[in-house]
């Protein structure tokens, strides 16, 4: 999975991203990255010590970072854009940190102004480009095919939700539809995850300006929330184990930020994790909420899938309580299902193959 992170000048986005992936980044530099970053599950860590494989391996997921989203700047609004465009969501971050030595981006004093406005260039961005499709079809000079005409009928309905500043994710669409416009890259349509960037004291006191306006915003359009505080976050990682726990535990708090931000990305874009054991490996994987047995077997490896016969599934919960796998199988918990079997998060899986 891809996540593209977007913000205005100065509110901390390349700080987060480094943040992610462990990627030192001159926040300076015309060069923007992608990295990747650990899925953190303690469900991993607690296999891990149970198998004590050769191999601990988490989930990860993949992070862009990109240029300051200037509304003033055509060019570089163009770039961010184009950035992103094969993202499977954004990670929008806004600015509640007070630093006199770092301005506020211009016209986005606070973190609501900031949403406002980026949110705005979301909208004008896909606006623009249906409006030039639009055109370029209402021009055409020949007749339009069956599928042209409704790709217009449709676009001209999309462009009246964006002109009444509505994002296009809260019209309704079929699947026929969003193939119809799935070469545009809308940006409106992608899972938004808004991130604030807060200060230690307004961390510490669940409260920076403008918070109920903007926790309104994001209850309207349905987007995913967290707060973080990225300087505190860095101190965080510098720590040891046994400090870090301490040091969460004086905050009040089980997990870090960035741990609480993988939770919040799994759960806005309707991921699960399911679970491979062993001694060799003890390894993580991302699914779609919803996907089968058969399905569950390709995100491991496409010639599970080609020779898959069944599989056998044990529930994490099911595999701590009794202590083996053995405990599980003697209780009678452990399934043995078909392809269309439906994974859950926390499944424990070994595919039965034939290649």
């Amino acid at each position: 999975m891809k996540i593209g992170i977007i913000g205005l000048p100065q509110v901390g986005k390349t700080t987060i991203f480094s943040l992610l992936t462990g990627i030192e980044v001159d926040p300076y530099s015309p060069i923007h990255q992608k990295g990747v970053a650990k899925v953190y599950d303690k469900r991993v860590d607690i296999l891990s010590k149970m198998y004590n494989p050769k191999k601990t391996t988490y989930a990860t997921l993949e992070f862009y970072d990109t240029p300051s989203l200037d509304p003033s700047d055509k060019k570089s609004r163009i770039q961010v854009f184009n950035m992103v465009q094969n993202a499977d969501a954004l990670l929008l971050v806004l600015r509640a940190f007070k630093n006199d030595s770092v301005p506020y981006p211009e016209n986005g004093e606070t973190a609501f102004k900031q949403l406002k406005l980026a949110l705005d260039e979301f909208i004008f961005r896909d606006l623009e480009i249906i409006t030039n499709r639009i055109e370029r079809l209402e021009n055409a000079k020949r007749k339009l095919d069956n599928r042209e005409e409704n790709e217009l009928k449709l676009l001209k309905e999309l462009a009246k939700v964006l002109e009444n500043e509505e994002f296009l994710s809260r019209y309704e669409l079929t699947d026929d539809q969003r193939k119809l416009i799935s070469s545009y890259s809308l940006v409106t349509l992608r899972p938004i995850i808004i991130a604030l960037n807060l200060d230690e004291e307004q961390f510490s006191s669940n409260s920076y300006e403008t918070k109920e306006e903007v926790l309104e915003l994001v209850k309207e359009y349905n987007f995913a929330y967290i707060e973080l505080c990225g300087l505190m976050e860095k101190e965080i990682q510098e720590l040891d184990e046994e400090e870090r726990a301490e040091f969460l535990k004086d905050l009040g708090i089980e997990q870090t930020g960035i741990e609480r931000l993988s939770k919040v990305v799994y759960d806005q874009l309707g991921l699960i994790s399911f679970f491979t054991v062993g001694s060799d490996e003890v390894r993580a994987w991302t699914l779609k909420k919803g996907s089968t047995a058969v399905e569950a077997a390709g995100a491991i490896h496409s010639d599970l899938a080609r020779g898959f016969i069944k599989a056998e599934v044990i529930k994490y919960k099911d595999l701590i309580e009794l202590g083996s796998e053995k405990e599980v199988k003697e209780k009678g918990l452990m399934k043995l299902v078909g392809k269309e079997h439906i994974i859950e998060d926390g499944d424990i899986i070994t595919i039965r193959f034939n290649v």
